[in-house]
C-alpha cells in the first residue's frame, strides 16, 4: 500500500487556484521530496493531506485513510509526524512544556533519544529560542512519537551545516526501517543527499515525477573558471553548456597586472570531464563547482521567469 496517494486534488480559491488537479503516489518506505518556487502550491498540499483544508475537489489518502473523512484520518494522523515550516510554538512555554503537550497527545517513546541527538535547549522559554533551536524542538516533536509517515516543510531552515548533516543521517536511517518521509525543499543539495523521487509543482500544478538522479542530471552544475589567458569561446561550446558569461579582471586592487585573469561562468548539464578535457592546454589560476540554484532549474527547464 502507497503512504499517500493524491487523485486530481484540487484546491480553488477563486482567484487563486492553489492546486490544480494533482496526482501523484508516495511510496512506502521512500523519501519523497517536494519542490517548488515560492507560492507554488506546496504548503496547500500538505495542509489538505493533513486535513487543515479541505480539497474543492479530487482526494487524497495517507496511511490509506481518505483526508475528506475526519475520523478516519484522525486514526491515521496518530501513525503521522509532522513540522510546519512555521512551528508557531507558545513562546511562554519552555521546550519541556511543548513536549509534554505533545506527548500527552500522541506519545514520546523515543523523546530521550531525540534530545540526546538533536539537543535543543529544553529548559528556556520558546521566545528565548533561535530559528534553528526552534527548528530542532520541532523535529523532536515531529518524531517523538515512532510515526511511520513523516510530512516535513522546509526542515532544516534554520540549523547549522552540521546540524543539517546530523538530520540528514537520521532520516537515512528512518528510511532503512521502513518509515516515509515527504518533505518540501528549497536546497538542492539537500535533496541530492536524501530524496529517492522528487515532485515539481508549479502555479498549483505538477509539473513532473522524476527520480533524483534524473534531476541532478537535468539541474546540472554551475562551473566557475579562473584562467591566466583568456580561453576561446569555441572552447566552450558544449552540448549541455547554458548561460556562459565571460569577464576580465585587469589586476588585484593595487594595481598588479600578474594578477589579472579571465572568468567564465556556466551552467553545465553534461559530463563534467568534457569540460575539464577541453581545459587541459589552459593554465587555470581557479575551477570551483557546485549546485545550479534550484529557482535557475525551475526557470530553465520548468518554466519562464515570472514568480520564481
Amino acid at each position: 500500500m502507497a503512504a499517500i496517494e493524491l487523485e486530481g486534488l484540487t484546491k480553488d480559491y477563486g482567484e487563486v487556484v492553489a492546486n490544480d488537479s494533482v496526482t501523484f503516489t508516495v511510496e512506502t518506505g521512500e523519501i519523497f521530496g517536494f519542490l517548488g518556487p515560492n507560492g507554488a502550491g506546496k504548503t496547500t498540499t500538505i495542509r489538505m493531506l493533513l486535513g487543515f483544508i479541505a480539497p474543492t475537489s479530487g482526494t487524497a489518502r495517507v496511511l490509506g485513510r481518505d483526508v475528506r473523512e475526519e475520523d478516519s484520518l484522525l486514526e491515521a494522523k496518530r501513525r503521522i509526524g509532522y513540522l510546519s515550516d512555521e512551528p508557531g510554538f507558545d513562546e511562554q512555554m519552555t521546550g519541556t512544556d511543548i513536549l509534554d503537550l505533545h506527548a500527552s497527545i500522541k506519545g514520546e517513546s523515543r523523546r530521550d533519544e531525540l534530545l540526546e541527538l538533536f539537543d535543543p535547549p529544553v529548559e528556556r522559554r520558546v521566545r528565548e529560542y533561535s530559528q534553528g533551536n526552534a527548528r530542532k524542538l520541532g523535529i523532536v516533536t515531529a518524531f517523538m512519537h515512532d510515526p511511520d509517515l513523516v510530512i516535513l516543510d522546509e526542515p532544516t531552515n534554520g540549523l547549522d551545516p552540521l546540524m543539517r548533516q546530523r538530520f540528514a543521517d537520521f532520516l537515512r536511517a528512518e528510511r532503512r526501517q521502513g518509515v516515509t518521509v515527504f518533505f518540501s525543499s528549497h536546497n538542492l543539495s539537500e535533496v541530492r543527499r536524501l530524496c529517492d523521487r522528487v515532485g515539481i509543482i508549479r502555479d498549483g500544478r505538477l509539473v513532473t515525477i522524476e527520480p533524483v538522479d534524473a534531476l541532478l542530471r537535468r539541474s546540472g552544475k554551475v562551473i566557475r573558471i579562473r584562467s591566466v589567458d583568456p580561453i576561446p569561446a569555441g572552447v566552450l561550446e558544449l552540448e549541455g553548456v547554458h548561460d556562459l558569461e565571460t569577464s576580465v579582471s585587469d589586476g588585484d586592487e593595487g594595481g598588479d597586472p600578474t594578477a589579472a585573469f579571465t572568468e567564465c561562468v556556466f551552467t553545465f548539464t553534461g559530463d563534467i570531464n568534457t569540460v575539464l578535457e577541453r581545459l587541459t592546454d589552459y593554465e587555470l589560476i581557479d575551477l570551483s563547482i557546485e549546485e545550479a540554484p534550484l529557482e535557475d532549474v525551475f526557470m530553465r527547464f520548468y518554466g519562464g521567469e515570472e514568480d520564481v
